[in-house]
């Protein structure tokens, strides 16, 4: 009787690790907006291959890239309502929603790499907040290239640019283009050419990586290295979703969050070197703007800073104080 005891409740406890065991395997969908070929999602994908490895494949997360199962638009809302669980989506593009999104993309508030870094650290405590406060926990965030000027006709100054048909493709571009004395024309990206093409635009504000993914020498000869702004990725993830993890499977997806941070900044960097690149080698001619013209390009930036203090008040004075070290 004691044997027949031991054996069953032998048998009971195995099964019980056995369905321990098959609750702490997950398997993730994962939304992002980009193509496989560009860094953001080259960088996605090893962070997944990263958490697997990391929990013993106990933490699957399928990547579903170039908006395949969910259109970028729709993606924060996804991930906030647990439709999925993880997701990546350009900050910006939710800027109407929250001005603390559009920090970064505030023309020549934080130019460059190293003041965009900045920029972020200042910022993070607040969007971790903000984030926090749609059921969402930020995982990381990678900035893209500096965005430039691209003109079909050499710029001697900014006022070159008054009466231009402008290509934007946020609330904020279109602001500068207003700014600027253009007018603002929304264009998606994979339109671009045509727009050159058929006069739809003369000028556009993107980085030197969209420009050399759309063979921008075929169709514009002018590139102007402003890096007014650098406006980032984030992935997030479902605070739910992410407290229900066993603890081992936070730790993987956090740890590789922090290495995919900092590999996507080093990607960054190394993808506009090489865009910058590609450009010249292929005919265009690669501006450094003199300091007159930024000079004038920084007036612009200071209105529209003012004008996104306003939108974003405390919180943005707050970031603003934190970046500049005041």
């Amino acid at each position: 009787m004691i044997h027949r005891r031991s054996f069953i409740a032998a048998a009971v406890a195995g099964l019980l690790a056995l369905a321990g065991g098959a609750q702490a395997q997950t398997k993730w969908d994962m939304p992002t907006p980009y193509s496989d070929g560009e860094f953001h999602t080259i960088n996605v994908r090893q962070f997944v291959e990263d958490v697997k490895k990391a929990s013993g494949g106990q933490l699957d997360i399928v990547v579903h890239s170039n908006g395949s199962l969910i259109k970028h638009p729709d993606i924060l809302r996804a991930v906030s309502t647990g439709q999925v669980n993880i997701g990546e989506f350009l900050l910006g593009q939710f800027g109407n929603e929250e001005p603390v999104f559009n920090a970064d993309n505030v023309p020549f508030l934080a130019a460059g790499y190293d003041n965009a870094w900045k920029l972020y650290q200042a910022q993070k405590s607040v969007l971790e907040k903000k984030l926090q406060g749609r059921g969402l926990r930020l995982l990381y965030s990678v900035a893209w290239p500096g965005q430039g000027i691209y003109s079909k006709n050499p710029l001697k100054s900014v006022d070159d640019l008054k009466g231009t048909k402008f290509r934007t493709y946020s609330p904020l571009t279109a602001r500068l283009a207003e700014l600027l004395g253009a007018s603002p024309t929304v264009i998606q990206v994979p339109e671009v050419p045509q727009a050159f093409a058929t006069g739809t635009i003369s000028a556009m504000i993107t980085s030197s990586a969209t420009g050399s993914s759309t063979k921008a020498w075929e169709f514009v000869k002018n590139y102007y290295m402003t890096n007014a702004m650098h406006p980032k990725n984030v992935v997030v993830v479902n605070e739910r979703g992410f407290q229900r993890l066993p603890d081992a499977q936070k730790n993987a997806l956090t740890a590789a969050a922090t290495t995919a941070e900092k590999r996507g900044w080093d990607l960054s960097r190394q993808r506009e070197a090489s865009a910058n690149k590609l450009l010249a080698d292929n005919g265009m001619t690669v501006h450094t703007p003199d300091a007159t013209m930024m000079a004038a390009f920084g007036k612009v930036g200071d209105t529209m800073a003012g004008e996104w203090l306003k939108a974003a008040g405390a919180d943005g004075e707050a970031i603003v104080k934190a970046y500049r070290g005041k």
